[in-house]
Parts: C-alpha cells; structure tokens; sequence
C-alpha cells in the first residue's frame, strides 16, 4: 500500500527535475527573445565606445562623445539593439553635414543590408532642402510622409544641433523635432495598418553627413503615445507615398551650375598634380579645386591628378565628400604639394572619390602621396598609438607600412583582428615624416576603421599552432597506447583464464583416464599366470606407455597452468622455477635461477610469451638433452630483458635440428613481440636458447614515444650502448 504513493511522489520528482532542466536550457533563449530584453539603452558614445553598433555603410567614427558619418554617401546606416523590441522610443541630438540631404533614426528594423533604403523598418529624419520632417518606411524601397517645419530660424541648417524623438506604440508612430533649446516643436504621425512589429534601432543618414549624440532607447505604453500626439490635430493614415527626389536633384544641378559660373568668374584654377612641377624658389599663390578626403588629423583634398594636403584651413566645418575650392599659398614638399592657411569655399556637397587600387610598392614610390587608395597586407602588429589612436603595422612582400586610425568605434574591432590576417585598407596615402617618423615608406591615413576589411585570418599552421599539434597527437598516442594495453592485458588474461580451465579439463579427464588404465593393467597383470611369459611381457609395455603418458599429460597440465599471481606481478624467474621443479619432479636434475639488473614489471603480454618461450625450452632439455643442471636466467637492462635457459645435455646439431615444431613456436612467439632469438648448440656441450626483448621505457617523451613503436608491432626503438648486444641475438 505505501509502494504507489513512493512512486507517484518518484515520478513527480522527476517530472518536476525535467522541466526545470528544460526551462534552465530555454531560458537564454526566451530572454533574448523578450521584447523588453536591453532596455533601457543608453549610447556610450561619451565613454569613446560603440562595439554593439553595425555599420552597413559610411564612414562611422566616435570622437568627442559623439558618433559621425563623414561621408555624403546615399542610404549609410549603422544599427544596434534586439530584432525583438516592440514598442519603444528612441530619441537623439542630431545635426546635418550638408545643405542637401537628411539624416535621422531608425526603428523597428530588419533584413538590413548595404545600399539606399535596403532594410526593412521605419524611418524619422530631417531633410534641409525642402525643410521637411520626414517620416516613412523603408521594405527595399521607399514610402514617406512628410511636414514642412519651422523651428524659428526659417529653415533647418547644417551643422545645428536639433533633437529628435520617434515613437512606435502598435501600427502608430509619431515623430517629433525640436532646436537645441527644446522649442519649436514640429510633430508627425502616422497609423501603418499593416505594420512592422519589432527590430533593431539605427541611424541613417542621405547625401549628407550626420552626427548624432544621447542615443536614448525605453519602452513606450500607450500613455506615452497619447502624450506624443496632444500637439497634433489628428492622425494621418497610412497613405504614404513615393519620396519626391526630383527637386533635391535639381537643386544641386542648378546649385554646382552656379558655384561652376562663380568659379569661372573668380579666374583660372589649377590642377593639384600641375603644382608639382612648380620650382618653389619663391612661394606662389593658387586657386584649386577637389573633393574633401580626408578631415582629421588634416585636411586632405583631391582631385583628379592628385592630392593636397592643407594645414590650419580657414572656412567652414567640412564632411568627406565636399567638392571645395582652396585659395593659398604653395609650399613645397617630395611628392606633393601642400598648403598652409588656406582658404576654403564649400561648393557642394558629392558623392565621395572611389579609392585608387594600388601595389605597397606602388605606395611606397610617392606617386600617390596624398591620394585616396586601396591597398592590402598582412597585419603583423597593432598598438595603441599617442592621442589615442589605433597603429597596425603591415607587410607586403618586400615592403613595410603602417596604418593609423582614429580610435572610435574601434575598440571591437581592435581586440579581433589578428596577426597574419590578409586585410584590405582604403585610406589616404601620405610618405610625409611627420606620420612615418622614417619608420615605413608610407602611411595610410584611415577615415574609420569600417574601411579596414579582413580578407583571410592568420594561416592555421603557424608555431603556436603546430606546438598545440604536436602536444595533441602525443597526448592521443599515450591514451591509444593506454587502452591499447589494457585491452591487450584483458585479453592475455582472458588467454591465461582459458588455459587453466583446459588444464583442469585434462586434469580431470586426459590424466585420470591415464591413471585409471595403468590401475587395471596392474589388475590384468596380477591375475595372469606366471607362465605366460609373453602376456606378462605385453602388459608390462602397456604399463609402461600409460606410466610415459601419465607423465606427459602432467606435463601439459603444468604447461597449461602457470602461476598466472607470479605472471602478473612481473615475478618470471619465479614462474619459470616452478615449472621448471613441476617438471623434473623427484629426479636427479638440479634448476639454478639467477636474477641481474633492476627488476622491472614488465607488460603482460611480454612476460607471458618470455614464460611460454622458456617453459618450452626447459621441457626440450628435459625430453631429449637429459642434463644434470637446467640454468635459467633473467637480466634486465636500460630498456630490454634478456632470458637465457642453458642446459649441460647431450647437445645437437643446430642445421639438421632447428626445423622442429617447438623451434618454430619458439621463433613464432619472438617476432610476436619484435623480441630476437638465439639458439646455441654443440654435440656434447649442452644447448642455451637466449630471448632479448624490448620494454617501454619509462616517463620520458623517447620512451612513450619507443612505447608506442613498440605497441605498433615494430621492433624496438634503443639508442642506449646495450643495442649492439641486441644486433648480435638477432
């Protein structure tokens, strides 16, 4: 009665145990799954950290608390957070980088990739050249709404700060723009009924720089929502529509148009790759125009026959991208040629200059000094360089050069790369010492560390690697010869097991039998008259065979049934003596052991084949070579035993005798365990049988290294001063 609830309470445990390892393994899982996993998120941009952010785009870099696009390229974007947010807010300070593009955030995002509006997720955004605060959904492709604003300065301008906050509570999302100082506030909203219902955050920004700072993700409820709308009359559906492109196209046609006619006016310019060729006797004044490519450390602009660098520039803040228009005087340099306190136009703003592919030697001549490149090599050392930049050190063939980037966002980065890596850098080419410091030919400038692309990582077969090889294959070789040897010890054991239960067998049946027909003989034999003399000379032959078969089955039986306590524990002379006494019995033969060396345990497998090689040699000089002392002897060397088993008997002729079964199995049982045997001979001067085998050695890499040639079937391995002993038994 008390069994059943024992085992309802058994199983109930387990059940219980079972879904809380099920819930143990799951949990992660629906954790990061949560639409409310992170949140609240909090940029640390101000700590110089934006490790979780994934560029698609761009040139992302974080300097002064602050993270920013250089670059005028279309559609550039960078994301973080859970695919699995739902409803939620995000809100940052922004300001543009150019007069005619748009830059804002994005949320609920997914399927991104590289390329304009190639992601899935809604957008908010301010576009300065219809000062507009837009609010659409990108699917690859593009839908909007849109809001002229004003926020008291007439227009949205570059280079201000203004806040942004967009929210999404269900199919409902709402935008709101507002300066610097928190006024003006312009809202947008929309109801999509065929919603996005979760993804990532992002920043995004068209044909215009950005910079963004106080990125603020929390979770939004309906409160928030109803708080979000109070300053707008109603909400709009969801009808949006195609974004309207025409008139910022046509704006920057009939705005490069005008600075084209204004440049013309002004005078003549000058190619940047002619002023090479000016002798810098005197300092000459000039007017030149490019496309920025470079902004930090130094200004760099290029055109296309060159690059110049310009020291202290005088203008207007300047984004990678900016066709400008630079008016100063020439200063000589090797390879190219630089301005000081020049004076800088901004023209308009361009897609950035694609990169020059290039050689290291091609970089290193100083044809390139100053020019926008794409060049590749191998990392072979990183550091943190003097305010607080990143320096890689590359080679590439016979040329050596370095890297230096701007710490930012690559702190990730930095840890991940590796030594050996094939890479691909895109940057500014400069062979000025200032940036060398004679160390390399050349230095890339890098815009961010999104320009630095790993090709291949370091070759698998390196030294620490093949170290970690070596170290593997020895430590699988020791366990293969571990389970090697024990499996080979259970089956000898098992061998051993299976010959004693033959001798008892014989025991109890060959030998009884034997013992039970020389009885009745004698019987026979009382019983029949004294005359018949040729009965009594038959039985006594019978007689005698049973006795001579008696005494070889018991042979056999000891033969069968050694001390398998001696064998195991290494004791082989005792073994050997033993059988060797069984054998001779009460007779007139004296055994003589002797022992030399360090006594080792030897594996089983080689004792017992030593025991079986000796016993066989101990019966031939019992049966045939009738001695009067049987020596055995064992002596163990550095890394080999050797047994010898003499006998003072008649002798034979080792070329007429050695084909014999016993000579054979001996021989058999030798190479079995790559040991070497010796057979010495003489009518008259006895016979010695003389077995040297190999032993693992001990604890030492050669000897685990012997060990396992040895376990492989192979004779063994010595290089001690005891192998030409061994040659010579061969």
């Amino acid at each position: 009665m008390r069994a059943r609830p024992s085992s309802r309470m058994l199983k109930g445990t387990l059940i219980a145990a079972a879904a809380a390892g099920i819930v143990a393994l799951l949990s992660p899982a629906l954790i990061s799954r949560s639409p409310t996993h992170g949140l609240p998120y909090r940029d640390a941009f101000a700590a110089g950290r934006a490790a979780e952010w994934k560029a698609l785009g761009g040139t992302w870099d974080v300097t002064n608390g602050m993270i920013r696009n250089d670059s005028d390229e279309r559609g550039a974007k960078i994301l973080t957070g859970s695919a699995y947010w739902r409803d939620y807010s995000v809100e940052a300070d922004l300001m543009l980088l150019g007069k005619d593009g748009d830059a804002g955030l994005i949320m609920r995002s997914n399927q991104e990739e590289e390329g304009v509006d190639s992601y899935a997720g809604y957008y908010a955004g301010l576009r300065n050249h219809d000062n507009a605060l837009v609010l659409g959904r990108a699917d690859h492709g593009w839908m909007e709404n849109r809001k002229r604003i004003d926020l008291g300065r007439g227009k949205i301008e570059p280079f201000h700060w203004y806040h942004l906050k967009f929210l999404a509570y269900g199919c409902r999302l709402v935008a709101a723009v507002a300066n610097s100082s928190q006024q003006s506030i312009s809202s947008l909203a929309i109801e999509d009924k065929q919603c996005l219902t979760s993804g990532r955050i992002g920043l995004r920004s068209y044909s215009s720089g950005g910079v963004w700072k106080n990125v603020v993700v929390r979770e939004a409820n309906e409160s928030d929502l109803h708080a979000a709308m109070q300053n707008i009359p109603a909400v709009e559906g969801s009808g949006m529509r195609p974004a309207p492109t025409e008139n910022a196209v046509s704006g920057l046609y009939s705005q490069a148009e005008e600075h084209e006619n204004v440049g013309s006016r002004e005078g003549a310019r000058e190619a940047i790759g002619d002023l090479r060729l000016f002798p810098f006797t005197n300092s000459k004044s000039a007017t030149v125009r490019g496309v920025v490519t470079l902004t930090s450390p130094s200004l760099i602009v290029q055109d296309s026959t060159g690059g110049m660098l310009i020291d202290n520039p005088k203008g207007p803040p300047l984004k990678i991208g900016d066709e400008v228009e630079v008016k100063g005087q020439v200063k000589p340099g090797n390879f190219s040629s630089a301005m000081d306190g020049a004076q800088v136009r901004l023209l308009w703003a361009r897609a950035p200059t694609p990169a020059v592919s290039v050689t290291a030697g091609q970089a290193a001549t100083g044809a390139f000094d100053a020019t926008f490149v794409e060049v590749e090599g191998y990392l072979r050392g990183k550091q943190q360089g003097p305010n607080n930049t990143l320096v890689l050190d590359f080679d590439a063939g016979s040329e050596a050069f370095r890297a230096i980037a701007n710490q930012g966002r690559g702190d990730f980065f930095f840890k991940d790369i590796e030594l050996k890596s094939l890479v691909r850098l895109r940057g500014i080419c400069v062979v000025d010492t200032n940036f060398t410091q004679n160390l390399t030919p050349f230095v890339i400038l890098l815009r961010s560390t999104d320009d630095v692309k790993v090709l291949a990582g370091p070759p698998w077969w390196d030294a620490g690697h093949l170290v970690i090889l070596v170290i593997g294959a020895l430590f699988t070789a020791l366990v293969i010869n571990f389970l090697y040897s024990r499996i080979e010890h259970s089956r000898l054991r098992a061998v051993l097991g299976e010959r004693q239960r033959l001798a008892h067998e014989m025991h109890d049946t060959l030998a009884q039998s034997f013992a039970g027909i020389g009885f009745q003989l004698d019987a026979i034999k009382n019983g029949v008259p004294n005359d018949l003399s040729k009965i009594h000379h038959q039985l006594d032959l019978a007689t005698d065979l049973t006795r001579h078969s008696h005494e070889e089955a018991r042979r056999s039986i000891a033969t069968l049934m050694p001390s398998s306590v001696s064998l195991e524990s290494g004791e082989l002379l005792l073994a050997l003596e033993r059988c060797a006494r069984r054998m001779l019995g009460d007779g007139a033969m004296e055994v003589v052991t002797k022992s030399s060396g360090d006594v080792r345990k030897m594996p089983l497998r080689i004792t017992d084949t030593l025991y079986r090689i000796g016993q066989e040699a101990i019966a031939n000089a019992v049966r045939h070579a009738r001695p009067t002392t049987i020596t055995v002897s064992v002596e163990y060397l550095e890394n080999r035993v050797r047994l010898l088993v003499a006998d003072d008997g008649h002798g034979f002729t080792p070329a007429a005798d050695l084909r014999g079964f016993g000579l054979q199995g001996m021989r058999r049982r030798a190479a079995a365990i790559s040991a070497s045997l010796k057979v010495c001979s003489l009518p008259g001067q006895g016979t010695q049988v003389e077995v040297i085998a190999g032993l693992p050695p001990r604890g030492t890499i050669m000897s685990w290294l012997q060990a396992g040639w040895f376990y492989l079937g192979y004779p063994s391995l010595d290089f001690s001063r005891d192998r030409a002993h061994q040659s010579s038994g061969r």
